[in-house]
């Protein structure tokens, strides 16, 4: 990939991250409770201690970091980071009510992290290497200011076949011509899907240790509408296109979904599976 390319695709995820912080910060319940699971396991492998310094990448609102701040106490310090100021505004509003102390909130882009080698025990990245242009710049950076004896533990999207909440509005999307086809790779929100590709990926960052597992979330809705409004409000790219969408061109995209919906039917509404592959790597 060229350096022009690269920098047109941070460009184009700065925009994003700037245009759905808005939304991401009003539907911040519901994504906790759906990332809840992956919240547990990032903070148990993460096993920060009291006193630890730990830096959440591409924190969003920052829930994760701030129950790692909990545990570290007063002793230790949370770094707050994203490289979208908006979203660091809205971490820091979420700070703030949470009464969180001890965080410093930074506007770090995570392929040049602004901070001296070795300076942190912990690195928490929920959902964040996937969407980066150059993840392999990203973990080589977060094994730089990681100390030796320091670990990271993230979190990214499994495999498409297993996450129907996002295939189902893109495949319809694309099939009406409303966003381009993925390339052979596949969405890039799926770019680090294989346990193998991740793995692989931590290794050539310089972590020796590394060790991978599925976690299963789940999305519960009510119906259809609260689907694609869910997805408009929090999906990134996809969300921005569908929010474009002239009302005709968004019913033609609803039908194809009245018509996948059926096979998720739950007793309220309707749930939708979804796998995250999450790892620790030291």
């Amino acid at each position: 990939m060229s350096i022009d390319t690269i920098q047109e695709q941070r460009q184009a995820s700065y925009d994003i991250a700037e245009a759905i912080a808005p939304t991401w910060e009003r539907r911040r319940t519901e994504v906790e409770e759906i990332s809840a699971p992956v919240r547990k396991w990032l903070l148990r492998e993460l096993a920060p201690e009291e006193g630890d310094t730990v830096l959440e990448l591409a924190a969003g609102v920052g829930d994760t970091g701030f129950d790692a701040a909990e545990i570290v106490g007063e002793r230790g310090r949370l770094i707050t980071s994203d490289f979208s100021p908006a979203m660091l505004a809205a971490a820091r509003r979420r700070g703030e009510e949470r009464g969180v102390e001890s965080v410093d909130y930074r506007v770090l882009d995570a392929e040049r992290i602004d901070l001296a080698a070795d300076s942190v025990d912990g690195v928490l990245c929920r959902f964040g290497y996937m969407l980066m242009p150059d993840p392999a710049a990203a973990l080589a950076e977060t094994r730089r200011v990681l100390r030796p004896s320091g670990r990271l533990a993230l979190a990214v999207w499994g495999a498409p076949e297993h996450n129907p909440f996002f295939a189902l509005v893109a495949v319809s999307m694309v099939r009406h011509g409303h966003v381009p086809a993925p390339g052979p790779a596949g969405p890039p929100v799926f770019c680090m899907a294989d346990p193998e590709r991740t793995t692989a990926l931590l290794h050539a960052a310089g972590f020796a240790d590394v060790r991978t597992e599925e976690v299963p979330v789940r999305f519960s809705l009510p119906d259809v509408d609260e689907y694609l409004s869910f997805v408009a409000d929090t999906g990134g790219p996809l969300g921005l296109a569908l929010r474009g969408l002239p009302e005709a061109r968004r019913a033609d995209v609803r039908a194809d979904l009245e018509d996948s919906f059926p096979r998720f039917a739950a007793e309220r509404g309707y749930e939708l599976p979804g796998v995250a592959l999450c790892a620790v790597a030291s």
